[in-house]
């Protein structure tokens, strides 16, 4: 019987991924999507969109369609679908590996203030100047809506949801972005803090490399841990090999 791999998808990793899966002879490979993003991209393989039902309806739907392995390749930030994956596939007998990009790393001439969440993001922007650009994701703005003596450029793939900051305005775009286009935005909107996710990886990398060459400060919020006893792989190749199936 075919081997049948379940993906938690939504990032390039996850998108690499499957496209690598479904090319092998002899492998099924099935993608689900939480359904966030409206226009999501062609996938290799099977697609489902739409939740689980929890841990406990993941491990239904895993026996159910006779998943070999489950790989959780979502968001670094999507700590719960995490925690719910690792649970599902403890209770199916189901291999597991998580996915996770390498996280930024600071380089010389960076300000980066580490915090460990929005809240704390929220709490630390007094420190700086009254203009924000906030990519941190549409569903997270709740973190930074008292904050009514700010004006925040909000950056997202899709509209943000309420409640949100008095003074923002919505900037609505997709990555990759390049220095030469960050560096142009931060100074047209006389930005003067960066607030970010650790989400790694190159795609969203450029406001970085420009918040450093204009001197300004990131307020970066780290990643949640990983659930207890559980390690990551940082690409679509130590997936593979996890999997066994590092040969063509």
């Amino acid at each position: 019987m075919s081997p049948h791999v379940l993906i938690l998808g939504g990032t390039t990793e996850a998108r690499e991924l499957a496209a690598v899966l479904a090319a092998r002879p002899g492998v099924r490979v099935t993608t689900s999507l939480a359904g966030r993003v409206t226009r999501p991209g062609a996938l290799a393989g099977d697609v489902r969109v739409g939740g689980f039902g929890g841990a406990q309806g993941l491990a239904d739907w895993l026996r159910e369609q006779r998943v070999d392995a489950l790989v959780d390749a979502t968001h670094p930030f999507a700590e719960g679908i995490t925690r719910n994956a690792v649970r599902a596939a403890a209770a199916g007998g189901v291999t597991a590996v998580v996915l996770r990009r390498p996280g930024w790393r600071p380089g010389p001439g960076d300000r980066w203030h580490p915090v460990p969440s929005l809240a704390a993001a929220a709490d630390l922007l007094p420190r700086f100047g009254p203009r924000a650009f906030l990519t941190t994701g549409r569903l997270g703005l709740a973190a930074f809506a008292h904050l009514t003596d700010r004006h925040f450029v909000v950056r997202s793939v899709e509209p943000p949801e309420p409640p949100m900051p008095p003074h923002t305005e919505v900037l609505l775009a997709r990555g990759p972005f390049t220095v030469a286009d960050e560096t142009t935005l931060l100074r047209a909107y006389l930005i003067d803090v960066l607030v970010t996710k650790d989400s790694g990886g190159e795609a969203t990398a450029a406001k970085l490399t420009a918040a450093r060459h204009l001197g300004l400060p990131v307020v970066l919020v780290r990643r949640p841990p990983l659930p207890e006893g559980v390690s990551a792989v940082p690409d679509v190749v130590g997936v593979l090999a996890r999997l066994g199936l590092n040969q063509p």
